[in-house]
């Protein structure tokens, strides 16, 4: 009786994510009736339908935004037109005008669009942006008093001044106007200025809701040139920073911003700014006739973002204000530095931090949350190192460092997973912190180090009564099941349909079960490169798919991948050397969950043979195939097997005799080594 081997020699456990799937329920009917109204792939109708998106009119609004009817922003903003009146007598009266900004992408951004939008319609417009290692974020009083010093009248913050109660109350007390422009979580109880601009306190089913500051920006920026007559002369120009500090700023692309970022992207290669053409040549994305919000999310933003995080942001302004190009390249090549600087800082604090994580520091699973607090790390790269260890971890994660040498301040960055809300984890702590903010998925606090253990007691708290043990995973969402006979370039050049992708409407995801591994190489700074396939188990004649390549990030400590794996990926494409091709990018694997099987090719008398050991529950079963595509198939524990020929019924065969055993036996061989 011929013994097949286990599936625990054929699948050794090796180091894999520890992930959790949420799988969006296959809906297959109304996929196959969307995708005959739309002429999309059955796959992309799922995603559609995932996105919350059922009806025609729906779909067509989402593939064609341009289409839609879209509210004045006059009423959907109660304290617009104020803010106008307000900033067309400033300009009318040659009145001082400052920006107060923020260093981060969307604040350095704003702050641009803002100043060339207010000096092309002749206004007096400085502005200045905090220290984000001195004084950290939003307007302060310091720079309430500096700006009444130099004679200005009217202020104006954009990406911040939502919960800057002392600091907007001193300006009133000076006689200030204040306009404060953000997209932040809106406190209690809102500051005493003369206008507010905040999407977060409009209708929830405004298009303008989902907004960053930049956003909020562009709108005040575009309404104010309509007042004047002059809105043709800026809307590309204002449209092209807004696209770039929303896609930065991980705003969500619904809504406006979809709508907004779709025009926008079409801009971007040719930019009329002098600054963006000179960041794209220094990203190495010159020639580029189509940028994605991939492009600018990995390539441009993080050149701008480590400027506010390391240097001054003022470099960022000169760059995206300027019209002289040898200007714009010297501040491009100046980001450029600065973000490799800045690469260099994240990769040896992530490492610190794993370290601190994997000897027992902190107990992250227990207390539901990480709280990590180090001396010497660089304030302006803790958000980034909080959001790695996020996707590694699947906690919330709080990451501080002493603010001086006298180690008594603390000031960090928090990034979260979606079960936990980390405006509310900080407004739980308000009474233990010196300053905190922001929104769900992210915020900033500081506090005074004596308070490090009631903070993080405060914290755990919070995060066991928002989160169970299994929110502690990281989350791969996932729209729907494919076939990697399905994944080609037609399919991939229909995802442009579902484009820009982004928050809240990210690049679909998809998995296919048991499918093989091969070709592993580690390539570049810890990346996997693989081939995969897999094979039709459930064909009258096994038939395999092409082999594909996939690109897992950031994943090199998993190297070797078991050889049979579900895996769940982004489709992309990808060029090289002027051809195109598809390229899975691996986000999600686990062990096999359906019945699987172990493929490999083996030489028996000097001839090709490829062999496959299916498991079906307690059930195995053995399959060869030759050169002329003949099948036998044997199942564990049985005499008689069947052979297959193409075209014909399998006829039943004793596998116990020659020339089946002996080929059996090296078929067997051949899957144990």
């Amino acid at each position: 009786m011929l013994e097949l081997p286990t599936s625990q020699s054929l699948f050794p456990r090796a180091g894999i994510p520890d992930q959790r799937w949420h799988i969006f329920p296959a809906q297959t009917e109304r996929a196959k009736q969307i995708a005959q109204v739309t002429n999309l792939s059955p796959l992309l109708a799922q995603v559609l339908l995932n996105r919350g998106l059922s009806t025609p009119a729906q779909i067509k609004g989402f593939i064609e935004p341009d289409t839609l009817e879209l509210p004045s922003p006059l009423e959907e903003f109660p304290d617009l037109p104020l803010s106008l009146e307000l900033l067309i007598n400033a300009i009318n009266q040659r009145q001082r005008i400052a920006i107060c900004g923020d260093y981060d992408a969307d604040g350095m951004t704003s702050t641009a669009l803002l100043l060339r939008a207010l000096r092309f319609l002749g206004a007096r417009v400085d502005y200045a942006i905090p220290s984000r290692m001195n004084e950290g974020y939003g307007i302060n009083e310091r720079i309430v008093e500096e700006f009444h010093e130099e004679g200005v009248s009217v202020i104006l913050t954009v990406d911040n001044g939502i919960a800057a109660h002392k600091p907007i109350a001193r300006a009133r007390e000076l006689g200030l106007v204040i306009i404060v422009t953000d997209h932040h979580d809106v406190p209690p109880i809102v500051p005493d200025a003369n206008a507010i601009l905040n999407p977060k306190l409009i209708a929830e089913a405004s298009p303008y809701r989902t907004m960053a500051g930049v956003g909020v920006a562009y709108i005040l920026a575009l309404s104010l040139a309509k007042s004047f007559g002059k809105t043709q002369e800026l809307r590309d120009v204002l449209l092209e920073l807004f696209t770039l500090g929303t896609i930065a700023d991980l705003a969500p692309l619904t809504g406006v911003n979809r709508r907004w970022v779709k025009r926008g992207l079409r801009l971007l290669p040719k930019s009329k700014l002098e600054g963006i053409q000179a960041l794209i040549q220094v990203a190495g994305l010159s020639g580029e006739k189509n940028l994605k919000p991939e492009a600018i999310g990995f390539r441009l933003g993080p050149r701008i973002n480590a400027v506010g995080r390391l240097s001054d942001p003022q470099i960022v302004i000169e760059l995206l204000t300027t019209d002289d190009p040898g200007t714009a390249l010297a501040e491009a090549m100046k980001c450029e530095q600065i973000n490799q600087q800045r690469q260099q800082l994240c990769e040896k604090i992530e490492r610190e931090a794993i370290d601190a994580y994997e000897q027992g520091i902190v107990n992250a699973k227990d207390d539901r949350v990480m709280l990590l607090v180090q001396p010497e790390w660089h304030h302006g790269v803790i958000g980034i190192v909080a959001s790695r260890l996020v996707e590694r971890y699947g906690v919330p994660v709080f990451i501080g460092t002493y603010e001086d040498e006298s180690q008594n301040h603390i000031r960090g960055s928090a990034r979260s997973i979606p079960e936990f809300h980390v405006f509310e984890a900080l407004e739980f702590c308000k009474d233990l912190m010196l300053k905190s903010g922001g929104h769900r998925a992210a915020g900033g606090f500081s506090f005074e180090a004596d308070r490090l253990d009631e903070i993080r007691s405060r914290l755990r708290t919070f995060a066991h009564q928002s989160l169970q043990p299994e929110h502690l995973k990281p989350l791969v969402t996932i729209d729907a099941q494919a076939s990697l006979e399905q994944i080609d370039l037609a399919f991939q050049q229909q995802i442009d349909a579902l484009h820009p992708c982004g928050m809240e409407n990210p690049d679909p995801v998809f998995w296919t079960p048991n499918v093989k591994i091969s070709d592993q190489k580690l390539i570049g700074k810890g990346h996997l490169k693989l081939m995969v396939s897999s094979e039709n188990l459930d064909a009258e004649m096994l038939t395999a798919s092409p082999k594909l390549t996939a690109i897992a990030w950031r994943w090199g400590e998993y190297y070797p991948l078991p050889k049979q794996l579900d895996i769940a990926y982004r489709v992309k494409a990808n060029e090289w050397n002027g051809e195109v091709s598809v390229q899975l990018e691996i986000v999600g694997i686990r062990l096999p969950t359906q019945p699987t099987s172990a493929t490999v090719d083996f030489l028996y008398n000097q001839r090709n043979y490829t062999c496959t050991l299916l498991e079906r529950g307690d059930t195995q079963e053995l399959r060869i195939r030759n050169f002329k595509g003949e099948i036998l198939s044997i199942q564990k524990g049985q005499r008689t097997g069947t052979l297959a020929k193409p075209q014909q019924a399998a006829q039943p065969v004793d596998v116990s005799q020659p020339p089946f055993y002996p080929l059996i036996k090296a078929a067997l061989q051949a899957l144990e080594n």
